[in-house]
């Protein structure tokens, strides 16, 4: 049943004076005919008892059940949701008369006239008088309250039924009486409002009886209307009574006009829950996201940071080509996550303003700030592992060539000890005559001069050795052994060869002549033939250079090496004229050579051979150098090629950069044109990428060519990265910023028009084009769109909107902050108030709500949505299953809203 709580508490009384001293004319007369009486005595009694058994009592006579006063009391309660005085519990006269009269005098208090009706005929059962107090007050409190384009009571719901039956055949609703006979009119109601419970079709002009009781079971058992009338009643009289019928048509007139409250507030409750689960959803979408991004950052840093030396270069260059697969194929994508991501929350954010819900708050660790903080150690980790490949790279090759280099001077130092201490260690002195003593003596001292001659060798070779081991050679155990070996053997060979020296000083004294010629010989050939070999291995030496500078030294320091040949062939033949005049002076005095020269082992022969080769030697060194000097002068052509396309690039990105920070300000045109003009200005960004794909290529040529410097051009391939990312995001979120704007334009109703004078009241005072306005400039702002915020009341205005624009007291106001605060001021918003407003019609205005009542109202996803969250009633008024729809309809707004 309807409560009519709501109607009591209007007045309309003007017009519900004149209705009821209209009413008050009735036929007396005719109220006594007996058809007319038993209808009423039945309508009537099941109205009351229709709002009685809410109280849990029920009549059963209407004019013996009344005369006390204390249900009458009661009925008045009920129906009007107000306390009456408190009635008296004696069981006298004067007692009911009291109790009845406190009735009448609040039936009167509500603009009611009562003709005729006293208390003490109420008292004594007089029936016309009883039903006539009844009649008025279903006229004041349940037909009062009806109102059709500005008609009331009798005429307005007269007009009602005609609107709603209209459509039907065979039903013509003129009035109260003989309209409703055939029983058509009340199918054709509930069929109106409630097609499902009634095949309309099926019923039958000529079989009334049915009609009416089809009518009245269906209205009790669906529609909570009690029985009121009986079908042969209405049938048997000629004329049915007016006063039944209105009473019982005005229980459809509350009943489907409750329903009709009740599907507006379900489709505002749909409203609010379709928004809140789509927020929700963008929420889910955005954990997820941000999880996964944070979750591939985290994975990645690891491996960026991994410092696992390698031992070859070749072994370093698979890990520099796994970073530029990363480079290249695997961070492009993450790149777009996380501008996506930025740009979904930006969104996010502005729903949950438009839609007047609290801000979004990720979970801890997935801010926007906390994936930029993330992303900013990502950048860091990735420039110090590409910074680290290429040191380690030139690590690496410096090592080889080094090591390369140790081997080959240990070999030839090896080959030169081979067999010395051997020599050193034997007794052949003993033996000897003294001119044989004295030349192995001689000897000796040109074995000291080759000796001296070669502590050179052996002090690059430790050298070598020492700067391997600084570098951490990953062979440095058996560098370090074959170092170790070759210092003990010279020390071995010094000590020897002291000791061998001494044996032959001892003996000195018996040596009487000395071959001057073997001698010379020896002392010039020594030195000349370790410069040979000196030469030889500077020949043979390995070289890295990184630029034509270097190249071009050892050029002229070869040029400057062949320019002393002509004085050391001059020394050559010196030399062999040295060995020719032996010869000579043998042959001249007959004198029989013993073999080989007794000072030295080196022979004319060697001596020659060795000149040969390292004249075979020359022409491949300037070959050498020739080659890598072409491969320099190749370098630095890509080093310029590269430099030319970073400098147009670099010059590109800058200038686009500037462009668009003037876009974002100059914009003109509707917001759909700004939109548009930003997209096809992205479409002609985005043509620009072939560009930095060919730069790309010419980087990728300079690493593969080992190429780190390039004195052509300031920029660097990850400086030129950094850039066309941020451009690509500031133009990102520039459309983002313009898409947002339509948002809160469409949702809010703000016209063209005021969003070009917020723009245009926002750039006057942007004065610095930074897009933010300071404390003073937006107070200045809001003074020229009319705000007073200039004296002490102003002073506290300002701080209350500066606390709304910027929340984070950063001291600054962005242009989305302005719009938001802007058409939060000019337009309405769903509340709280309003969504439990809407719950407490569905709850019949209990203070909570049954799951039943949210599945019949609410469509079933959302009535399952809200039962999930609403948390159990515990008011004092709480029955088993019911819920607290307040709490619920707060916790959509955020208590900043109650």
């Amino acid at each position: 049943m309807v409560d009519y709580h709501a109607a009591n508490n209007q007045s309309s009384s003007g017009a519900v004076q004149t209705y009821m001293e209209q009413e008050n004319d009735w036929d007396r007369d005719l109220l006594l005919d007996p058809a007319w009486e038993r209808q009423q005595r039945k309508t009537f009694t099941a109205w009351c008892n229709s709002h009685l058994r809410k109280a849990g009592t029920q009549i059963d006579n209407i004019e013996e059940d009344f005369r006390d006063g204390l249900k009458l009391m009661l009925l008045l309660e009920v129906i009007s949701g107000e306390r009456l005085p408190k009635p008296e519990r004696g069981k006298m006269r004067v007692h009911k008369i009291n109790n009845v009269n406190k009735a009448l005098n609040f039936i009167a208090s509500k603009g009611v006239k009562l003709v005729s009706i006293g208390a003490e005929e109420i008292v004594d059962g007089n029936v016309k008088m009883t039903l006539g107090m009844i009649w008025t007050i279903i006229l004041r409190f349940a037909i009062q309250d009806i109102s059709v384009e500005e008609t009331s009571a009798k005429e307005g719901l007269l007009l009602w039924c005609q609107r709603k039956t209209a459509p039907y055949k065979n039903v013509n609703v003129q009035n109260f009486h003989i309209s409703w006979k055939d029983g058509l009119a009340f199918n054709a109601l509930i069929h109106r409002h409630r097609p499902d419970l009634i095949d309309y079709d099926s019923l039958r002009k000529d079989d009334p009886v049915t009609n009416l009781n089809n009518a009245f079971e269906v209205a009790e058992k669906h529609l909570d209307i009690p029985k009121m009338l009986d079908a042969e009643d209405i049938v048997n009289t000629a004329r049915p009574d007016e006063k039944a019928i209105m009473t019982y048509v005005s229980s459809f007139y509350h009943a489907f006009s409750g329903a009709q409250k009740a599907e507006t507030a379900a489709n505002r409750i749909c409203k609010v829950l379709a928004v809140n689960q789509e927020n929700e959803q963008m929420m889910e979408e955005y954990e997820k996201l941000a999880s996964d991004l944070l979750e591939w950052i985290r994975r990645t840093i690891p491996w960026l940071e991994n410092r696992t030396q390698e031992k070859t270069v070749k072994d370093l260059q698979a890990k520099q080509e796994d970073f530029r697969d990363y480079r290249c194929v695997h961070k492009p994508p993450k790149v777009q996550e996380k501008c996506q991501l930025e740009i979904s929350f930006n969104t996010l954010q502005t729903k949950l303003r438009l839609s007047n819900r609290p801000a979004f708050m990720p979970s801890e660790g997935r801010m926007v700030s906390d994936i930029n903080g993330a992303w900013h150690t990502l950048e860091g980790a990735e420039k110090g592992y590409e910074e680290w490949i290429l040191s380690e790279i030139r690590r690496l090759e410096r090592l080889e060539h080094l090591a390369e280099k140790f081997h080959q001077k240990a070999a030839i130092h090896e080959s030169w000890t081979d067999g010395k201490e051997a020599m050193l260690t034997q007794k052949d002195y003993e033996t000897s005559t003294l001119a044989e003593v004295k030349a192995l003596l001689k000897k000796h001292e040109a074995f000291e001069s080759d000796l001296a001659a070669h502590q050179d060798r052996v002090e690059q070779i430790a050298a070598i050795a020492q700067e391997l081991n600084q570098l951490d050679y990953y062979d440095a155990a058996n560098v370090n052994a074959r170092c170790q070996k070759i210092c003990d053997q010279w020390d071995i060979l010094g000590a020897l060869t002291h000791s061998r020296k001494d044996s032959l000083e001892r003996t000195e004294k018996q040596l009487e002549s000395i071959d001057e010629l073997y001698l010379e010989y020896a002392k010039r050939a020594a030195p000349f033939n370790n410069w040979m070999e000196g030469a030889m291995e500077d020949l043979q030496d390995m070289f890295i250079v990184h630029n034509i500078v270097e190249i071009q030294d050892l050029i002229t320091a070869h040029e400057q090496f062949k320019s002393t040949l002509t004085e050391a062939n001059m020394e050559r033949e010196a030399i062999q004229s040295i060995q020719a005049e032996v010869q000579k002076i043998a042959q001249s005095n007959g004198i029989k050579l013993s073999g080989s020269n007794p000072y030295t082992t080196i022979t004319p022969e060697s001596i020659d051979n060795k000149w040969e080769r390292a004249m075979a030697m020359v022409p491949q060194r300037d070959n050498a150098l020739q080659e890598e000097l072409n491969k320099q002068k190749s370098n630095d052509t890509l080093r310029a090629t590269f430099a030319t396309q970073a400098n147009a690039v670099g010059a590109y990105i800058k200038d686009k950069m500037e462009e668009i920070g003037r876009i974002s300000i100059e914009m003109n045109g509707t917001l759909e044109d700004q939109l548009t003009n930003l997209k096809e200005y992205q479409t002609s960004i985005m043509s620009y990428m072939p560009e930095i794909n060919k730069l790309e290529g010419y980087h990728q040529l300079i690493q593969e060519a080992l190429i780190f410097d390039n004195q052509y051009t300031k920029y660097t391939m990850e400086h030129l990265r950094v850039g066309w990312e941020q451009l690509l995001t500031t133009i990102a979120r520039t459309i983002n910023e313009v898409e947002n704007q339509i948002l809160t334009r469409d949702a809010k109703g703000i016209s063209q028009e005021q969003l070009y004078e917020y723009r245009a009241s926002f750039n006057h005072f942007d004065k610095d084009h930074s897009g933010a306005l300071m404390a003073e400039e937006f107070k200045a702002c809001l003074i020229s769109l009319g705000y007073d915020v200039e004296n002490d009341k102003g002073d506290t205005e300002f701080a209350r909107i500066m606390s709304i624009v910027d929340p984070n007291g950063s001291g600054a106001v962005t242009f989305q902050a302005f719009i938001d605060f802007m058409s939060t001021e000019t337009t309405d918003r769903d509340t709280a108030d309003q969504v439990i407003a809407s719950f407490k019609i569905l709850a019949a205005d209990k203070n909570y709500i049954m799951a039943e009542e949210l599945r019949r109202e609410l469509p079933p996803d959302q009535a399952e949505y809200c039962i999930a969250r609403m948390a159990p009633y515990t008011g004092p008024d709480a029955v088993p299953g019911a819920l607290d729809y307040m709490s619920f309809s707060t916790a959509l707004y955020g208590e900043s809203d109650l």
